[in-house]
């Protein structure tokens, strides 16, 4: 405890620390002091405060000794090769904590050990740091950022040398080399060391101009973009896509989208938002439909507070606008990548060498494109860092690496990026828009004219809030020893269950020995059942926030355009899951706000 102290005495939140301790703020202290954060293939994703339990200077330094002890480890070459650092805008002038501020302490620590740092001057989109691993061959990278948390909360994003996010077992052994390494090193503090030296070099520029010569080449329709007419509306939602989105408009020579002037510039108080997250739809949204309804715009993109998502919404003739669910988008820009890559190649062969990846509580959509065009399509569990390194291992195998999505509206289009990419997304959806309407058509649309040609996919995700973590493990443990011991539920309500996944033990009573085929993992919970109807709904917990969720989806035969019995028939299955599963009620389950 007298480390912890000495190190809460050295940044502003030894005052709020201070009076805690005055006011005997108990539960307060506890919060703070009661259990250290854990470290794992999500990095870290806390409050900033004072303690061990959150996001600061400290923790910070701590957590940087440990990654840059396990990349000693692991790396030979690693005072030759190094690592890059980014951050985006997030700040919490209470505790005295920034994204700035926190990367900087992380270049300190890797610069006191010899490491080369290549860190960016200025807040920068998450991709750009899987992108800088990869183009300039670094051993790893940071991104300070939380994403689209509530405010108050940073984070600490982790990437490999594959330009991918970590999985097992790097978790274990960084966040093992973080307990091994608590006492700050003597020059850890010394922001200076880190400023001055020669091993410190900003890849802002080079970065810049080498991630948009890189999305390029995805840019299919250029004559088109350069006369297209359709206005769209952008926001990055007080985060730091703005720039970076009228860059890469420009790059695919786009007419720049109009900005919503309230939300264009980095905020990290997030003024107009409740939440600072698109995927919560509409309420985020108000401001940027404001300004499309002045200026006439049909579309409007919008970013995450570190760009690595995109939400977009497309403006109906009944002069409603629709908010594309991420399921939806990725199925739109599975099938225009797959079309834009075809009339490049058009020989058969060529396609058995093309994949597209999507999370296993994603959408099946990819999967019935993939069964009717002879494609390659695989499913990872859920998250990018899958995702990303089963690209990598894909492309090193010299495969065609086209496409990946989760239903959390992210989007690897560029296979430079093996993480989500939100700016990316945002020229590619603009450039499908521009060429759609050269065909009479619009977004909704040619959705439409998918699912007539590949099926009906009908899907349907919300959560539940749940901050204990005993309730949360009961909820679970009962599904699985649902009528005795070690039995799964057989139906849901009117709906009968064909097969059950259990991810968190390894069970799958769809395989011949009962063994699921996907990784699995008992740090986290996750069950996906199959109905008889055809539905199919996972039920699992975040990584990074106090959720419970759940992705449901009915997938129809080609033909079957019955959509409102199709809706009808999962809003019922719905039902059944909340009321039979989730017990609501009983077990103080808050419902997702409207």
């Amino acid at each position: 405890m007298c480390m912890v102290l000495k190190g809460c005495l050295a940044y502003p939140n030894f005052h709020s620390l201070q009076k805690m301790v005055k006011d005997g703020a108990l539960e307060e202290l506890q919060k703070c002091f009661g259990a250290r954060m854990e470290f794992g293939t999500a990095g870290l994703r806390a409050a900033m405060g004072p303690g061990v339990s959150c996001m600061n200077d400290l923790t910070i330094i701590q957590t940087t000794q440990g990654f840059c002890a396990y990349l000693e480890k692991s790396f030979p070459d690693l005072k030759e090769r190094g690592v890059v650092i980014g951050f985006d805008a997030r700040a919490h002038p209470a505790s005295g904590g920034c994204s700035k501020r926190f990367a900087t302490l992380a270049a300190t620590v890797m610069i006191s050990r010899g490491v080369p740092v290549y860190l960016f001057h200025d807040i920068t989109p998450t991709p750009f740091v899987p992108f800088a691993v990869s183009h300039l061959s670094l051993c790893a990278g940071i991104m300070v950022t939380a994403s689209h948390n509530p405010k108050q909360d940073n984070g600490y994003k982790v990437y490999w040398e594959n330009g991918a996010q970590i999985i097992p077992p790097h978790d274990c052994g960084i966040a093992s080399a973080i307990s091994e390494n608590l006492e700050p090193w003597p020059q850890s503090w010394d922001e200076n060391l880190a400023l001055n030296s020669l091993l410190l070099k900003d890849p802002y520029e080079d970065m810049c101009r080498e991630y948009f010569k890189a999305v390029q080449q995805h840019c299919f329709h250029r004559d088109l973009n350069k006369s297209s007419e359709v206005k769209f509306v952008h926001t990055s939602v007080h985060g730091v896509g703005h720039t970076f989105v009228q860059s890469v408009f420009k790059a695919f020579d786009l007419c720049p989208p109009f900005a919503v002037v309230e939300q264009k510039d980095p905020d990290p108080e997030f003024p107009t938002v409740k939440y600072p997250n698109p995927e919560e739809g509409e309420g985020v949204l108000t401001l940027s439909f404001a300004l499309a309804e002045k200026e006439g715009a049909t579309v409007v993109l919008a970013n995450d507070p570190d760009a690595d998502r995109l939400a977009v919404a497309e403006k109906q003739k009944s002069g409603q606008w629709r908010v594309f669910s991420g399921n939806e988008l990725g199925a739109l820009l599975g099938w225009w990548l797959f079309r834009c890559w075809k009339e490049r190649h058009p020989e058969p062969a060529a396609l058995k060498d093309v994949y597209m990846l999507a999370s296993t509580v994603s959408s099946k959509i990819l999967r019935a494109i993939a069964l009717k065009e002879g494609f390659h399509f695989e499913e990872t569990l859920t998250g990018f860092k899958w995702m990303g390194n089963r690209a990598k291992q894909l492309l090193d195998q010299g495969k065609t690496m086209l496409f990946a999505f989760e239903e959390a509206i992210g989007y690897m289009c560029c296979p430079a990026v093996l993480d989500k990419d939100g700016v990316s997304a945002a020229a590619i959806t603009a450039e499908l828009t521009s060429y759609l309407v050269t065909q009479g058509t619009t977004l909704t649309q040619k959705l439409n004219a998918i699912f007539d040609e590949y099926g009906y996919h009908i899907s349907k995700n919300s959560y539940f809030i749940c901050h204990d973590q005993d309730i949360i493990q009961q909820l679970f443990e009962r599904l699985r020893n649902y009528i005795g011991k070690d039995t799964y539920p057989k139906e849901c309500g009117e709906f009968a269950v064909s097969a059950v996944r259990d991810l968190t033990t390894g069970y799958d009573s769809s395989q011949p020995d009962k063994k699921a085929t996907l990784p699995t993992s008992r740090s986290s919970q996750m069950i996906t059942f199959t109905f008889s109807n055809g539905g199919v709904a996972t039920m699992r917990t975040s990584g990074t926030e106090p959720k419970i969720k759940y992705y449901t989806e009915l997938c129809a035969a080609p033909g079957n355009s019955d959509v409102k019995q199709l809706k009808a028939e999962l809003d019922n299955l719905v039902d059944a899951i909340v009321q039979y599963f989730f017990e609501p009620e009983k077990n103080k389950l808050k419902p997702r706000p409207e």
